[in-house]
């Protein structure tokens, strides 16, 4: 195409088609020659997938993540909430203004450096950072909207792997005999014996489990999500497949069968219904007073607060003024609100309930059960419930089960998953120990086999003397008549 410019001299504008037909322009050039070569460049170019709409690649960065990625993208329900967790606290504050053909891999690296230090943001934090960030430009890219993954080659500082702690059956028999009630017990026990994880133990229903086989299908998962603006409101969120996308089958063992069929019996529960459901507080919770409370006088002062000030234990205003949140000062305040509820001056409110479907909180399990149950066992470190399907799996290979049957059993996508839970008992590595203490003191060793060869010589010279003495004391004539004959 050509046109007179304002010196009158003539231009050519080389124009070509993109891929949804409209005209681009490849450049304006002041001979035709030179403008027919530049359009030919850009159709060779937008053949061989070179060449795209410049302006997408001048949209910013947050444009593109709210309006294309993020809405388009597929991943899981809890994905999705870390991701736009992610999002919102590092990614776009860093790159949100800026536009996608101008984020290079220098400024990555700099936004790393820049998590570490000053936010001291933990380095297993910087690397989901960084998969997200790459997987925006990993679409970008494809889509043709940038040219240049500036996430490649950008490494993220190293996570230490750290070894499991798997507990013994000693450790076992403490939580489960710590755990507040029945159902918590059997729930447990549920877990520890088939390996399950939490979104699918929570998830089981009467009709999964084969009371005359003793065999649980493994067919759904829940997932809890746990941002205030969670898509349609939900909490609870069921999958019609576990996490490896695959149903799979598993045997319970006849004495955990008998224990879920009389929990199914006496809870009168249907086939649709879930095995384990959140308990409903029927009335309001509160706290417990004692009969008879300490006179405050034998109790003692607080420390000094900021103005030097000491308070007596057990009182209100104590309870207040140091913020001390001893025994004493809650049972003190219990009382008095007590007291004041008593004489119509407060209208307490409704008790709290869980929000949920029926399925347990992981939330409410870890703080309202589990957390009281270890400081209950007392076992001096920290074991969290997904910690039981960690157990099950090294109980097993323990226990010589085959490495293929323990990886169905736990629905591992890969053998290698499995493989981390071999020799992970605090015992597993005193065979080894054992191999190697002859090896570690080998003069001691060289010594102890001396010394037996001299106690086996001297054995030997005490049997000789002894010999010696009876065939000396033996008459001269027997003796060489003796010898003549053994001649």
């Amino acid at each position: 195409m050509d046109r007179m410019g304002r010196d009158g001299r003539l231009t050519y504008t080389a124009m070509y088609r993109d891929l949804r037909g409209r005209k681009r322009s490849a450049g304006t050039f002041t001979s035709e020659r030179q403008a027919n070569r530049a359009w030919q460049r850009a159709e060779a170019a937008l053949a061989s997938g070179r060449i795209a709409d410049p302006r997408r690649g001048r949209q910013t960065v947050r444009a593109y993540v709210e309006h294309e990625w993020f809405p388009n993208h597929v991943m899981e329900a809890t994905t999705r909430e870390s991701y736009r967790y992610i999002l919102d606290r590092y990614l776009l504050p860093a790159f949100g203004d800026l536009r996608m053909a101008d984020v290079l891999p220098s400024e990555v690296r700099m936004w790393i450096a820049g998590l570490q230090n000053p936010l001291s943001v933990n380095p297993p934090t910087i690397v989901k950072c960084k998969i997200v960030l790459d997987a925006i430009f990993t679409t970008a890219l494809n889509d043709q909207i940038v040219f240049l993954h500036p996430g490649k080659g950008v490494k993220t500082p190293p996570v230490a792997t750290r070894p499991r702690r798997i507990i013994t059956a000693d450790q076992y028999a403490r939580i489960h005999a710590s755990l507040p009630d029945d159902m918590m017990r059997l729930l447990v026990e549920t877990n520890m014996e088939s390996g399950l994880r939490w979104g699918e133990l929570t998830e089981l229903r009467v009709k999964d489990l084969d009371l005359s086989s003793g065999v649980v299908t493994v067919s759904r998962a829940v997932v809890e999500l746990t941002m205030k603006n969670r898509p349609h409101g939900q909490r609870f969120v069921v999958k019609d497949y576990p996490k490896d996308r695959e149903w799979r089958r598993l045997r319970l063992a006849d004495h955990l069968v008998a224990k879920l069929r009389t929990h199914i019996a006496d809870n009168r529960l249907s086939k649709d219904q879930l095995l384990f459901a959140l308990p409903q507080p029927t009335g309001p919770r509160r706290y417990r007073i004692p009969d008879v409370l300490p006179d405050p006088e034998t109790l003692g002062w607080t420390e000094s607060n900021a103005q030097g000030r000491r308070y007596r234990h057990g009182t209100p205003t104590a309870y207040g003024m140091p913020r001390c949140r001893c025994r004493h000062f809650k049972d003190a305040v219990a009382a008095y609100r007590a007291a004041r509820r008593a004489a119509g001056k407060d209208h307490p409110g409704a008790p709290r309930i869980v929000d949920t479907d029926g399925h347990i909180s992981r939330g409410w399990f870890r703080n309202t059960v589990w957390i009281p149950t270890l400081q209950a066992a007392n076992l001096g470190f920290q074991v969290t419930p997904h910690g039981l399907r960690h157990a099950h799996a090294s109980w097993l290979l323990a226990g010589g089960a085959d490495l293929q049957v323990v990886k169905e059993r736990l629905g591992h996508a890969s053998i290698t998953t499995t493989e981390k839970y071999l020799h992970t008992l605090p015992h597993a590595d005193q065979a080894a120990l054992d191999a190697l203490a002859p090896v570690r003191r080998p003069s001691q060793s060289v010594g102890s086999a001396w010394d037996d060869r001299d106690e086996e010589l001297q054995e030997l010279r005490r049997a000789l003397a002894q010999f010696r003495a009876v065939f000396d004391s033996l008459p001269s004539p027997q003796r060489t008549d003796r010898f003549e004959s053994n001649r």
